[in-house]
């Protein structure tokens, strides 16, 4: 009889640790999709203080015209005036998002929408995305970001 109650005592031990484990998942995935709306309005609003504290020194960033930049080249690129840059992001909306985590590392991916001018014209364009988010040091942070444009 005692060993039957030692096992149902591990069994719902056991059990208890998945249900935890799942509603940890659950957590991740929330403060995942709030960490990439902050890193939308961040770009948007030209917010390099916020981007900074949500971006890995060493990520690494893939451009939709496959050039790679450092974190210090893209925050400096946000930095810089539309008139120097010759382009200016006026609207960036997601349509879809989903995120799948593994242990303390989340990926993100989905579809955006971006407008706004470059080189004087006015552009629309969807693009698909994959973020990668690593948590150190008890926070989560970017570590790899890539966008590849949908021509179709």
């Amino acid at each position: 009889m005692k060993v039957a109650g030692v096992l149902m005592a591990v069994m719902w031990a056991a059990g208890m640790l998945v249900w935890a484990q799942q509603e940890s998942k659950s957590d991740t995935k929330s403060k995942i999709v709030a960490l990439e709306q902050a890193c939308n309005q961040a770009y948007k609003s030209a917010d390099t203080k916020a981007l900074g504290s949500l971006l890995d020194n060493g990520i690494v960033l893939v451009n939709d015209d496959g050039s790679v930049q450092t974190k210090a080249e893209f925050l400096a690129s946000i930095k810089s005036s539309p008139s120097q840059a010759g382009s200016q992001e006026q609207q960036v909306v997601p349509e879809s998002m989903s995120v799948h985590v593994f242990g303390n590392t989340a990926i993100a991916t989905g579809v955006f929408r971006a407008k706004g001018v470059e080189g004087g014209k006015a552009y629309s364009r969807r693009e698909r995305f994959i973020d990668t988010w690593v948590l150190k040091d008890g926070q989560w942070r970017c570590v790899g970001t890539d966008a590849t444009p949908i021509l179709h």
